[in-house]
């Protein structure tokens, strides 16, 4: 054989090596999980550790309902091990990927449908199941041993035992973050503990920590929604028999529709902002989970009054 036709056929061979392998001079290419919002994002990174890659598709401080992805993100999905999505309707900007991964035989979670998910009592939205279940960190700890489970069951190449223990390490501090916002709240007199938000997204909390959700200024479960001038007026009604003292605007959106309820409702009530539907950027507040639900206490308490 000649030299030229052996140095073909030893390239020929690397490069199905390369194909085979996912090498590019590092080793195997790593098992990857795909997660939708960056919430759920910062919780499967700390179940995974450093066991697999994890790709987070929704940027800090975008909304869960109405962002999308590029075109490189959208062909995360067919190359994951487990796709972590948050279900129950929250994605609506990704969801047919989603469903097209399923399809084609990558595993996928919808972690939102397997923590006991309640469903909405406003008029508008009636009947359907609210997906934002992070509001209530007991469901937190529960969606840490689904994604657990999950990862050992679906990703190649990672040690269950660790899993299993990053998983126990950080719902232990779920569980000390539920005792410490219980106490945050306990402080707010009974009569004070009363909710207006932008849109539904406090019903889980609500549950939790015993508040009454007087309303939201969209009427909805989504912010793709919007109020008519009648929603307006009679939730202006509502907060004035109610003396509500603040209203609470999701930071990921405008504050213009509370701030137009707080005008209409003829009343002192302050507009303050909460990280409820999204991680800020590291530094700004909410850069994880932990600090997002601490920071959100404090301005809840804050605003009522604890």
């Amino acid at each position: 054989m000649s030299r030229r036709i052996t140095a073909a056929l030893a390239a020929t061979a690397a490069a199905v090596l390369l194909v085979l392998t996912g090498c590019s001079g590092g080793g195997p290419q790593r098992a990857q999980v795909v997660v939708t919002t960056n919430i759920l994002g910062d919780i499967t990174r700390n179940v995974l550790g450093d066991q697999a890659q994890v790709s987070v598709l929704m940027r800090p401080g975008a909304d869960p309902h109405s962002f999308g992805i590029s075109a490189q993100q959208a062909a995360e999905f067919e190359l994951a091990d487990l796709v972590v999505h948050n279900g129950l309707g929250l994605e609506e900007g990704v969801l047919r990927h989603v469903r097209a991964a399923g399809s084609a035989g990558v595993a996928t979670l919808p972690v939102g449908e397997r923590v006991d998910p309640i469903r909405y009592t406003s008029d508008e939205s009636r009947g359907q199941a609210d997906p934002h279940f992070w509001t209530d960190p007991r469901r937190v700890a529960a969606a840490v041993d689904v994604i657990a489970q999950q990862v050992v069951e679906h990703v190649d190449g990672v040690d269950p035992a660790v899993v299993r223990a990053n998983a126990a390490r950080y719902r232990g501090e779920v569980a000390a973050l539920d005792t410490a916002t219980a106490e945050r709240f306990a402080a707010i007199p009974a009569q004070r503990r009363k909710l207006v938000t932008n849109h539904h997204v406090f019903g889980y909390l609500a549950q939790r920590y015993d508040f009454e959700v007087i309303g939201a200024v969209i009427p909805s479960g989504t912010t793709l929604a919007s109020p008519s001038a009648s929603d307006l007026a009679g939730l202006a009604g509502a907060v004035r028999q109610a003396g509500v003292r603040a209203v609470f605007a999701d930071s990921s959106q405008p504050d213009r529709l509370a701030r137009a309820l707080a005008d209409q409702a003829g009343l002192d009530v302050r507009v303050v902002p909460l990280f409820s539907e999204s991680l800020s950027p590291p530094g700004e507040g909410a850069g994880t989970y932990l600090e997002m639900t601490r920071s959100n206490a404090d301005a809840i308490a804050t605003g009522l009054g604890g």
